[in-house]
């Protein structure tokens, strides 16, 4: 007869304790190697030679390994640190892990094939890999947060895929709530600077990997759903917030080398919230969107003062920019009257004829095979800088203090036309309008038989994206001081074009606010970063578009519809330990019994 010997209360079994401390030490032992020399030359992008200073991508690693620190000793349960973790311990604290692996052997591969061999590599680097390595087995022994996670391969598919449910938080004060909001934008910010500072090639590839596996930790710890929740009750300062840290962006940053960057992603954020209305809200495929933001550039640069005008008109910039936004619309109403009774595909291929259309005609309005006004392929150039009110946009500026570049005057304008459209998606979104878009999209027959004027609706979410695009190739025109046809195509090289666009709306995640943001950010800015694999681009981009549509099908950021239709067969919250689950009189009941089960299901 054997006798087991009783686990004492409020401890884990010892496989599980044994892999607690594996993952925090090897964090804490990685984390101290980043203080080691990695290389001995300084060859390597960021010098990582400095013994006692971090740098490069060693400040990457470094931040992983204290976030995997955080969150495994978090799941450990010490009782000061479980609200880092409110919906799950195991899976963020596996995330975390890969993710500083998966960053420090790439920095290592990357040094032994830029230098030739890993007989350049320190010890330090050595100790790296191997406490990196040390810290995902340790996170791989986790006790699993589901039960029917038993294998690490299955936990770390659920981590991928499955959506974190939403915790049960207790309030805070208000004062705290505010300043949680805020700090979540500081820090947004913060990696924002850091991620476009850091120099193309290996160190921003390292970046992305602790970002593409640090987010989703977040996620599924819980902290972004609580971070969601208080910028809901909260919205006017989550958008304060917001506004500051994207306007102090450009402060950050002593010449044009990135603020051009964030003027581009913000023309490119502001035509693909446009498109979002169009195919988010009301459901309509427009492959030739980026047609309306070459009209309301050509507009622009025909009544801007360019010396290459047909029209040799000077107006204003709010002129211009009034002029730009009604042709597109014209336009969008032209086009959409004649194409929106169909739907679907045939609705889609129309709209691609008009993307094509639109850019030929440009270039055959060259004064041979027709009228001269855009000057063909060589397009309008010399577009002037704009000036308001005495403010030269083309000259450096000095606001209380700080240089402010060119660029930088053109990225604050971006600021103030993107916050503008974005004021007007909301408020459409919200409205009764937006209301029956909504319904037109998940269901067009049934909104027309309800009494839903389908042509009409469409018509006005077509003629308000191609308004919205038109404004944002206003201030384009002036940014490149050029409009050329090949800016203007379905798929180019270079965003904006409209493969790029659709892409962007459906990555960040269709009829939602932030998604298209998020996903405009990425799509320009990763590319920027990684000319150097500008041969094998779209080859990446597609596999990144299949894993997205495999993993995350619903897109980064959703709305709460999307994420039903796509998970709604998420099993339910597991119980805290903490936090038994109770019956009607407040008594702890046993989740596998009869009772727990109903409870789960209902």
């Amino acid at each position: 007869m054997t006798t087991t010997t009783a686990q004492p209360k409020g401890l884990l079994p010892l496989p599980a304790r044994t892999a607690h401390l594996t993952t925090a030490t090897g964090a804490l032992a990685t984390a101290a190697t980043t203080g080691l020399a990695w290389t001995w030359t300084s060859d390597f992008p960021g010098d990582l030679t400095y013994y006692g200073s971090p740098a490069g991508l060693q400040l990457v690693t470094l931040t992983g390994a204290l976030l995997t620190l955080l969150l495994a000793t978090s799941a450990h349960g010490l009782p000061g640190l479980r609200w880092l973790t409110p919906a799950g311990r195991t899976a963020p604290t596996l995330l975390a892990a890969l993710g500083t692996f998966a960053t420090t052997a790439f920095t290592l591969t990357a040094i032994a094939v830029q230098l030739g061999g890993l007989v350049n590599l320190e010890p330090g680097g050595y100790l790296a890999g191997a406490t990196a390595l040390l810290t995902l087995i340790g996170a791989l022994g986790l006790p699993p947060d589901h039960p029917t996670d038993p294998t690490p391969r299955q936990r770390l598919t659920a981590a991928l895929t499955a959506g974190p449910p939403r915790p049960a938080t207790r309030q805070l004060p208000t004062w705290a709530e505010h300043l949680t909001i805020t700090a979540a934008f500081a820090a947004a910010l913060l990696a924002f600077t850091y991620g476009i500072d850091t120099d193309d090639g290996a160190p921003f590839i390292g970046y992305l990997l602790l970002v593409a596996l640090a987010v989703p930790a977040l996620h599924r710890a819980g902290l972004l759903a609580r971070l969601t929740d208080l910028t809901h009750r909260h919205r006017g300062t989550a958008l304060a917030a917001a506004f500051l840290a994207a306007t102090a962006f450009p402060f950050t940053q002593d010449t044009d080398q990135y603020t051009l960057i964030g003027a581009n992603i913000l023309i490119f954020a502001t035509v693909a919230l446009g498109l979002n209305v169009v195919v988010g809200l009301a459901g309509l495929l427009d492959l030739g969107y980026v047609a309306f933001l070459g009209v309301g550039a050509y507009a622009a640069a025909l009544v801007s003062g360019s010396p290459e005008s047909a029209l040799g008109l000077h107006f204003p910039f709010w002129a211009a920019l009034l002029t730009g936004a009604a042709a597109s619309l014209a336009f969008g109403v032209l086009i959409g009257a004649p194409t929106l009774r169909l739907r679907g595909d045939y609705l889609a291929i129309v709209t691609l004829g008009f993307g094509e259309i639109f850019r030929i005609a440009m270039l055959n309005l060259n004064g041979t095979t027709g009228p001269d006004i855009t000057n063909g392929a060589m397009g309008i150039p010399n577009i002037p800088n704009l000036e308001i009110l005495g403010f030269n946009f083309g000259e450096p500026h000095h606001l209380l203090g700080i240089p402010l570049a060119p660029y930088g005057n053109y990225y604050l304008l971006m600021i103030l036309v993107t916050a503008l459209v974005v004021l007007v998606f909301r408020r459409a979104a919200a409205s009764r309008i937006g209301r029956a878009w909504i319904a037109i999209r998940e269901d067009e027959t049934a909104a027309v038989a309800m009494g839903i004027n389908s042509f009409r609706l469409r018509l006005l979410a077509f003629a308000l994206g191609a308004t919205l695009a038109g404004l944002a190739g206003t201030v384009h025109a002036h940014v490149v001081t050029t409009a050329t046809p090949e800016q203007f195509q379905f798929a180019g090289p270079q965003p904006p074009n409209s493969a790029f666009l659709l892409a962007a709306v459906i990555l960040g995640g269709m009829g939602t606010l932030s998604g298209p943001l998020v996903g405009a950010a990425l799509l320009f800015l990763i590319p920027a970063k990684l000319d150097f694999l500008q041969d094998y681009q779209l080859l990446l981009f597609g596999i990144a578009l299949v894993l997205l549509m495999r993993l995350r099908p619903e897109g980064l950021i959703p709305d709460r519809r999307k994420r039903l239709e796509f998970h709604d067969t998420d099993r339910p919250d597991t119980p805290d330990p903490g936090n038994p689950p109770t019956g009607l009189d407040g008594s702890p009941t046993d989740p596998t019994g009869p009772l727990g089960t109903a409870q789960a299901k209902g």
